[in-house]
């Protein structure tokens, strides 16, 4: 075997990115009939320069090489921003640079943010016609709020409970705010890319294993700005509850297998209900929408980002109160007040208690039904709030049928098993 040093397999990686680069600007030149100031040599020598200036002169070698590469593309835009105003290929050059000096430290890293300029590069026509023609200012706004909520905001809200009763934790309430957000603008891609039929549908079975309850939210608001979209925004919201309890069985099993042994069929039964009420109303949608389901509106609605925070607060502070005032009466009531806010947390509470053996099989089964009982009020009580009465209306029976399956299989199991 032989032994190949690693400064040459990331100097080949540095090669590699400014060949890739520079044969995509060499065609691109070709294609639109101009000359260009760089091709698929001066980029990979480009590339070569950063990473040998980096590996044999240190950072400050890098640093005077990248000003006199600099200067070299300020003088090859000269000559040709004439007939090329444009400064991607210059652009590109200083990246590719960059890119090199960084193959030397982080090669991986490098390779695949070089395969990611390539590809962004290749796009560009599609990419212009997407931002001139098929985005609409309100939607670049509206993305740039999600970044803005997500990026900036999120970061710097505080990471600790601030009331007295130590359950209103504002970065966990305003992560559900962006979950909102982010879900509704996922179903607004989706019907823009799948149309509404199957956009809604698709976008609330993968916003399930968020926060079904949060999907039911977006779902609400979706409905509320586009009335014709009320069957699909129902289907969106039912079928959240198959992906949440599938993750649900999940997490109970990592904890506790034998838990997850009794209540499997429980969570299967909900899961099934929900699915048939989804596809009822994902039916219902196809016939109504006659073919015509372009989405037309804004992605999202902050307004309604922030009234399910609202919501979700309010049960918080309510099911801590009803706790305080009726002190600790077991496992069933936590799981009712921590069911208001997810079932997800009551899933693994009672399943560490029973694979503890502090409590049996049997009470941590019905704790986790009482929290799955207690989470579809608080999903009702979020799609009146946000989704108005219809939709509320609507959607009630696939909460309420999916609950008593569950709880249905479960007795079941009792009688029979």
């Amino acid at each position: 075997m032989f032994d190949i040093d690693p400064s040459l397999l990331r100097v080949a990686i540095a090669l590699g990115i400014g060949l890739l680069v520079g044969m995509e600007r060499e065609r691109s030149h070709a294609a639109d009939g101009i000359p260009g100031a760089a091709g698929v040599r001066t980029f990979t020598l480009t590339a070569l320069i950063g990473a040998l200036s980096l590996l044999v002169g240190g950072e400050w070698s890098f640093i005077a090489f990248g000003l006199v590469m600099g200067a070299l593309v300020v003088v090859g835009y000269r000559h040709t921003h004439a007939h090329d105003p444009g400064m991607t290929t210059e652009v590109a050059q200083i990246a590719v640079f960059v890119l090199g000096g960084l193959a030397m430290h982080r090669p991986q890293f490098a390779a695949g943010i070089g395969v990611a300029v390539a590809i962004l590069l290749v796009a560009r026509t599609r990419l212009h016609n997407w931002a001139r023609h098929v985005l609409t200012g309100v939607e670049i706004r509206d993305g740039l709020l999600l970044l803005a909520a997500a990026l900036i905001i999120l970061p710097l809200t505080p990471s600790r409970t601030v009331d007295p009763w130590q359950v209103i934790n504002p970065r966990q309430l305003w992560t559900l705010a962006v979950i909102v957000m982010a879900i509704n603008g996922a179903g607004y891609v989706a019907m823009r890319t799948l149309g509404a039929r199957v956009g809604l549908p698709l976008a609330g079975f993968f916003s399930g294993f968020v926060s079904s309850t949060a999907a039911i939210g977006a779902m609400g608001s979706r409905a509320v700005r586009q009335p014709e979209l009320l069957a699909g925004a129902i289907a969106g919201a039912a079928i959240a509850s198959v992906s949440s309890l599938l993750q649900l069985a999940v997490v109970i099993g990592l904890v506790d297998i034998s838990l997850l042994r009794a209540l499997a069929v429980p969570l299967l039964a909900g899961a099934a209900m929900a699915a048939i009420y989804a596809g009822l109303f994902t039916l219902r949608g196809a016939r109504s929408s006659g073919g015509h389901d372009a989405p037309s509106g804004r992605p999202f609605d902050p307004k309604a980002a922030f009234i399910f925070v609202l919501v979700i607060g309010t049960a918080l502070v309510i099911s801590a109160l009803l706790t305080r005032k009726l002190g600790n009466a077991g496992l069933i009531l936590a799981s009712a007040a921590s069911g208001l806010g997810g079932m997800h947390a009551t899933g693994i509470s009672a399943a560490s208690l029973s694979a503890n053996q502090s409590v049996t099989i049997q009470i941590a089964a019905l704790a986790v039904l009482t929290g799955l009982t207690a989470n579809a009020v608080s999903k009702a009580f979020v799609a009146f709030a946000l989704g108005g009465r219809r939709y509320g209306l609507e959607l009630l029976p696939g909460i309420v049928l999916s609950v008593a399956a569950s709880w249905a299989a479960l007795a079941g199991q009792r009688l029979f098993g």
